[in-house]
């Protein structure tokens, strides 16, 4: 029994992002196998690494239906995922998207595909009310042109604007981080969120900000994750703190979602991130349908919506949500949370939705 994994391993994916997420993937197979596999058979990961390019993506799902993959597992970039999904679509074979937030996965609606990771449209709408809530409505966006971050944009703007906030736009394929400088104190923004790539130009932003005494009062905000992983703080030291990031995690984990974050930190000698346990989740979702169905595509795709697996971040259940074309988990939870400044190693959770 073969599921093939998409995982950015080498850059310009987010390499940490993709090692996370095959640690997740792995221990998750491991425990199958250990299991029993499926049905007496070894259940084996064939993995293929994106590097964040979409047309290599695309390349690789073709080779593993080739092999005769029963299911796609993984991604983490989004417009890589999108690229994958297309082309897992037009060949009829099943894809569960791990970690990819877009909400326009697919052109189309489909059965082929689902997904572990909550819309954009969710997520980063809660952390527009998170803003709100701290008292930010003049905000700047600090984006490099992307599918991903134009989304992001319109999505805080749609939820900011009705209730007074407003959306200010630096475009960072024209900017240098100190111009990023010299247009907050301009605009007066009371919060700036980096809508770009780790580490550039991501890094090197937050380090003009934060060495700007004009800006000494100025919130950074990275609502797509950067500061999740350990390469951030070690960049960063101190000035990543207190930078409010979005987390696929619950508050606490229960029994499942315990043992398996013990697992997946010895494995990977650092705190998981909510990238591995999407990842872990993926495989228990394939395992249980593989169980059920064997390795025939048509009725794997067919049974999304009969799914109820025990993930590690609570039950899992795919449906239909106006607005997106694949079978989504509507319930993943969400939060809000930043470095301590005090102990940039622990995480606090701000917001919750």
């Amino acid at each position: 029994m073969r599921i093939g994994a998409l995982v950015p391993l080498t850059p310009p994916g987010w390499v940490e992002a993709g090692r996370h997420l095959l640690a997740g993937l792995e221990l998750a197979v491991g425990e199958v196998n250990d299991d029993g596999g499926i049905d007496g058979r070894p259940l084996e990961l064939v993995v293929r690494d994106t590097a964040a390019d979409p047309r290599r993506a695309a390349a690789a799902v073709d080779e593993l239906a080739h092999l005769g993959v029963a299911a796609l597992a993984g991604e983490y970039h989004s417009v890589v995922a999108r690229a994958a999904a297309a082309r897992a679509d037009a060949l009829g074979l099943p894809f569960l998207c791990s970690s990819a937030i877009l909400d326009a996965l697919t052109e189309q609606p489909t059965d082929w595909v689902a997904r572990l990771a909550p819309a954009q449209s969710r997520g980063w709408g809660i952390y527009a009310d998170f803003l709100l809530g701290a008292g930010h409505s003049r905000i700047a966006v600090a984006a490099q042109p992307s599918v991903y971050w134009a989304a992001g944009a319109r999505i805080l703007r749609d939820r900011l604007a009705p209730r007074g906030g407003d959306i200010i736009e630096l475009d960072m394929g024209a900017l240098a981080p100190a111009d990023v400088c010299d247009a907050l104190a301009d605009n007066g923004a009371t919060a700036l969120l980096l809508l770009v790539g780790h580490p550039e130009p991501a890094v090197p932003i937050v380090r003009s900000v934060r060495g700007d005494r004009r800006l000494a009062e100025v919130m950074i905000g990275a609502p797509a994750g950067q500061p999740e992983f350990a390469e951030w703080a070690s960049s960063l030291g101190a000035d990543g703190a207190a930078i409010p990031f979005l987390r696929y995690l619950p508050e606490r984990l229960g029994p499942l979602g315990a043992r398996v974050g013990t697992a997946l930190r010895e494995r990977l000698a650092a705190e998981p991130s909510f990238v591995a346990f999407e990842g872990y989740d993926a495989v228990a979702v394939l395992a249980g349908m593989l169980r059920s169905h064997g390795a025939d595509r048509a009725r794997i795709a067919e049974s999304w919506p009969q799914v109820v697996a025990e993930g590690t971040r609570g039950q899992i259940r795919f449906s239909r949500t106006p607005g997106i074309g694949v079978w989504q988990w509507a319930w993943a939870p969400v939060q809000v949370v930043d470095r301590d400044p005090a102990e940039p190693g622990r995480l606090r959770i701000l917001h919750a939705g």
